[in-house]
């Protein structure tokens, strides 16, 4: 929302950042919506689970069942049409199960995983973005696939399926609270966090020893009910709503919409979606707009499954060697990351053939499976070192279909890396081809000039679209081929880049860093040297003390400009020093990159996701994720930082936060964001993401939106409790954490119709506004915004006050303002606090404040309205009346205790006088009447 007088100068800007066009999806979705039918939805079995013959079948039955689930809940509008369930290869084959085509276990939408350290079996979508930003993908357990005893506590299955599909397509989110259970209404009760308001239900404690549980009464623990307190709602009532709620109830069968949602109830998505009911956000999507009401009791089609099996890779490098690869040191770098990717990326079992390209295409080697180390180097040896020529790039991918046809005899579910630097006014003449061979087509563009059509291919066939910018160095490309791995989600497999650092190194000076290779990795690592003019004097330290030098490494004889050491078995726990001495005459570039593999099947590695994506929110800046995880948990506490490259500009470095505010949606969900504000022309930005954990400060946590865990039911006046939710010890958690370094690497491109200068950006929305009531006084802490989103410091604060929420929330300018001249913003990210005593409003018990807050930057850009914190003040009708003794003047109900007593006082002597006066009547009375009697 824009102040008054803003409009004009910031409309150039809006013009410029509406031009652009978001080309890259890191994670992109297959489904699409036929009419009201979602189609190819990808279901995706992990590898480590065990093969069960009740999977397939209860999953499909689970699908089946949330399609008319999902016909009725969104007012027979969708359902599910086609869906593909992709097995791990590991399981029984069978010749019913097609090959995969550009569909992936990484791209699946939902994901079939035992969770890591067994925490439980909670279903839950995770969600990167705000209110109507897709989710990344829902996680079931094989348990709760194959488990009857979970429906008790969650639901049926297909119930629960669509909720998380709510959160998945649509962007919505919960409407319970697991942190903050209950809230004080505005009617000055206690109500359970809850959409709608009129669910029924029993607030109860539960105290179990020993195997043995006993229900009772909740206690108050100040203004609310004590830690512990779960609602119990009834199993039989008249409500219909909220699938976001409380799915599970078998009268549940809408969401909330604006005239049932609870706008009062602290949970996500109040604070999301500004205080919107879940049915209003879904008919603002795409879907809602671009379907109809499909007439008829039933969806039109039965869902449709698919079952496909994982197979080894298969995969064709087509690299460019035009005239222009001869230029800045673009084939000499090509020849280096390739030998990378060959050496250590490519996972055991792959098959891989080369295809180099100018004018015309040629084999340099046909399909060979990697079966050792030398299988790996025949290939090495078959990559190009000289440039010249055209470029003809559809000529490279038809010859690297040909080979892979000839290996496989197909080219379902293939891949091809093209890597290219020119353009080509050609690419269209193969489009066709491209989009029916079944191939997932990763890009890479090299230089500035590379064709823009790339991104279309990639982007068609489900493939990544990677960007290196020039340089002396094969840093960037090796980064690039880096990123390239299995798709499988057999993670055990893969390569894992730990460490790529480029520096400039003035003669004679030192490098001296460390690189930690933690207890999950270790396996096949390798340190990669290069430099840009003379050979370094270089050694390294493992953290045992022993030193390898430099004719402990191995030397290409073609790139002579690079050493390589591969560590034996596994490598040692611990921080790894190298020290590196430039010895030429002059300043040299000297890179180093350390890539390694989990050093065990049954521990997955700390894993780092990272990638930019547009954000809904005007003016739609560029928001930067990296997602740290170890398994299905989030790492806390890591040190991420993200440098954002482009060819011509000088880098971004970019720190990275898991805070809750700013860009980051949620706190401690183990994905670290920030808005990057320094775009200032249309292009390809590369991405690159630098994580340290140390084992002092960083840990594991649990996902933020677990699926409601329902405590019990009430039924017919009785209430049946379920077993209490399965939780892991932090201490259990923490042993499987320590110190460890990680790098990741993505992309983004962004087309631009228009110059100018670079784009002017409002503060950011606060999103953690938090109000309470002390002494009379309400307390207000927030995170600071920046100037530019959540970058630099805003210039001012504005505060408003009310008594009703949506007031608030619609009229926030002529709201009752809140004196906030003392507050001079920090810098973003900094914790701020205010205290002010309301004016015109007497604070007493049942009082409900409302508050918001906007800032505003020194150019007058202002800020969304941020979430609407509420401050109450409620004395529980069970309360016990605190003391005064820590104030003199009265305790901090506001309620004065001398006065209290002197009143109570005062009615007792009151009472005893006039009883006795009674009694003296009565006495006098029976004397003379017999008949009255005491």
């Amino acid at each position: 929302m824009w102040g008054q007088g803003q409009i004009m100068g910031v409309f150039w800007s809006f013009i410029f950042l509406f031009s652009f066009q978001l080309l890259h999806v890191a994670k992109g979705s297959m489904v699409w919506l036929n009419e009201s039918g979602y189609e190819d939805l990808v279901v995706a079995i992990n590898p480590s689970v065990p093969e069960d013959a009740n999977i397939i079948p209860n999953t499909m039955a689970m699908i089946k069942d949330a399609s008319n689930y999902l016909f009725e809940a969104t007012k027979h509008r969708f359902f599910f049409k086609s869906v593909k369930i992709i097995i791990p290869k590991t399981w029984t084959k069978n010749s019913t199960y097609s090959r995969l085509k550009t569909e992936s276990y990484n791209k699946a939408d939902v994901i079939i995983a035992d969770p890591y350290l067994k925490y439980g079996d909670d279903p839950y979508t995770l969600q990167y973005g705000g209110c109507k930003d897709k989710g990344r993908y829902i996680h079931f357990t094989p348990n709760f696939v194959l488990s009857n005893s979970l429906v008790k506590v969650y639901g049926d299955r297909g119930r629960v399926f669509v909720h998380e599909w709510a959160h998945l397509r649509w962007g919505v989110f919960d409407e319970y609270n697991i942190d903050t259970p209950f809230y004080v209404s505005k009617k000055a009760s206690i109500e359970a966090t809850r959409c709608s308001a009129d669910v029924t239900g029993t607030p109860v404690f539960q105290n179990c020893v020993g195997g043995k549980c006993e229900i009772r009464d909740c206690s108050y623990d100040g203004q609310l009910y004590e830690a512990g307190c779960v609602f119990v709602p009834d199993l039989n009532q008249n409500n219909k709503n909220s699938i976001m709620y409380m799915q599970s109830l078998p009268s549940v069968v809408e969401f909330c919409d604006k005239d049932t949602h609870n706008y009062e109830a602290p949970n996500m998505q109040n604070k999301m979606c500004d205080y919107k009911s879940t049915w209003e956000v879904i008919m603002e999507s795409d879907d809602f707009l671009n379907s109809s009401v499909v007439s008829g009791p039933a969806p039109p089609f039965e869902t449709t499954f698919e079952l496909m099996q994982t197979q080894d890779r298969a995969v064709s490098l087509v690299l460019d060697v035009s005239g222009s690869m001869a230029s800045y040191n673009r084939i000499t770098n090509l020849r280096a990351a390739a030998e990378v990717f060959l050496l250590q990326i490519i996972e055991i079992g792959s098959r891989v053939g080369i295809v180099t390209f100018e004018s015309s295409a040629s084999v340099k080697s046909s399909l060979q499976q990697i079966t050792t180390e030398t299988s790996r180097q025949n290939l090495v040896q078959k990559l190009p070192t000289s440039a010249s020529g055209g470029t003809n790039i559809c000529a490279g991918i038809e010859k690297g279909l040909e080979i892979i046809t000839a290996a496989i005899s197909t080219t379902y579910g293939a891949e091809i890396v093209l890597l290219t630097d020119g353009e080509d006014s050609g690419m269209a003449a193969c489009r066709d081809k491209v989009k029916q061979s079944g191939t997932i087509i990763h890009t890479i563009a090299l230089g500035p000039s590379a064709a823009k059509e790339l991104e279309e291919f990639s982007e068609m066939t489900g493939g990544l679209q990677l960007y290196a910018i020039d340089g002396v160095l094969p840093s960037t490309l090796i980064e690039a081929f880096s990123a390239i791995t299995t798709g499988s989600g057999n993670i055990s497999q893969q390569s894992i880049q730990l460490e790529s650092k480029e520096q400039e190194v003035i003669s004679s000076a030192w490098i001296n860093n460390t690189v930690t290779i933690d207890k999950t990795v270790g396996n096949d690592t390798f340190f990669v040297i290069s430099w840009s003019v003379i050979q370094p004097v270089f050694f390294l330290r493992d953290p045992k003390g022993k030193e390898y030098g430099s004719s402990d490494f191995t030397f290409d004889n073609v790139n002579s400009k690079t050493a390589r050491l591969g560590i034996n078995g596994t490598a040692e726990v611990g921080d790894w020093h190298y020290y590196i001495q430039n010895v030429h005459t002059a300043t040299q570039s000297i890179s180093v990159t350390v890539t390694s593999r989990a050093a065990s099947s049954d521990i997955p590695p700390v894993s780092v996701q990272a990638f930019m994506d547009r954000a809904k929110i005007a003016p739609n800046p560029v928001v930067v994720y990296a997602e740290v995880s170890q398994g299905f948990l989030p790492v806390l506490g890591a040190t991420v930082t993200a440098t954002v490259q482009k060819d011509g500009a000088d880098s971004v470095s970019l720190p990275l936060l898991d805070n809750g505010a700013g860009a980051d949606t949620t706190k401690n969900d183990g994905v670290y964001s920030k808005y990057f504000t320094s775009l200032t022309s249309g292009g390809r930005y590369s991405l690159k993401v630098s994580v340290q954990g140390r084992s002092e400060t960083v840990r594991l946590g649990r996902r933020q939106n677990r699926a409601l865990y329902v405590p019990g039911y009430t039924e017919n006046g009785n209430i049946q409790m379920n077993a209490p939710r399965p939780e892991v010890a932090d201490e259990e958690i923490q042993a499987n954490l320590g110190s460890f370094s990680r790098t990741s690497v993505s992309s983004i491109t962004l087309e631009s119709t228009t110059t100018g200068s670079s784009p002017q950006y409002p503060p950011c929305k606060v999103t953690d506004l938090d109000a309470y009531i002390e002494n009379e006084t309400v307390v207000l802490t927030w995170t600071a915004p920046g100037g530019d989103f959540d970058s630099g410091r805003a210039d001012h604060y504005i505060i408003k006050s009310s008594e009703n929420l949506l007031d608030l929330r619609d009229e926030f300018d002529n709201a009752a303002s809140v004196n906030s001249s003392t507050v001079t913003p920090q810098e973003a990210g900094s914790t701020e606090t205010l205290t002010f005593k309301p004016e015109n409003l007497r604070i007493e018990n049942g009082t409900v404040i409302y508050i918001a807050i906007r800032a505003v930057d020194d150019t007058n850009l202002t800020s969304d309205t941020s979430n609407i914190a509420k401050a109450t003040w409620f004395i529980p009708p069970k309360a016990t009346v605190p003391s005064d003794d820590s104030n003199d003047e009265g305790n901090s109900n506001g309620v004065n205790i001398t006065l209290l007593v002197a009143v109570v006082a005062g009615c007792v002597v009151l009472v005893c006088i006039i009883v006795s006066s009674a009694v003296c009547i009565l006495q006098k009375q029976k004397k003379r009447d017999p008949a009255i009697r005491m």
